[in-house]
């Protein structure tokens, strides 16, 4: 079992840009990147290689208005390109919620290996 105090991550629009064809990375992403990177090498973590559970609480920085579902693509990314896991489609039971504002904002994630069956 993995548990990471993460920042809250940008919305799809703040992570990733385009150019012509070409998709990018803006800098808030890569900048969230980082802090997701350096703070799963802290952990010492292995990568999970099989199938995972994913628990998700976010604590928004402020009352704007915010999908659940547009921070998640930026955040899966960041596990990824972390080596969290090999690829988010090892993600089978995944569970996201909102918790109460919080300074700053928050992400909380446990990530377990999932038993199949």
């Amino acid at each position: 079992m993995l548990c990471l105090s993460l920042p809250f991550p940008p919305t799809i629009n703040h992570y990733y840009g385009v150019r012509g064809k070409a998709r990018y990375i803006k800098a808030a992403g890569r900048e969230f990147r980082k802090l997701v990177a350096d703070e799963v090498a802290v952990t010492g973590a292995e990568t999970f290689e099989g199938a995972v559970q994913v628990f998700i609480r976010v604590f928004p920085p402020d009352r704007r208005k915010r999908d659940l579902d547009n921070l998640l693509k930026a955040l899966q990314d960041a596990l990824t390109h972390a080596g969290v896991w090999l690829d988010d489609s090892q993600i089978e039971d995944l569970h996201i919620t909102k918790g109460e504002i919080r300074k700053g904002g928050e992400t909380k994630v446990v990530i377990q290996s999932r038993a199949n069956g």
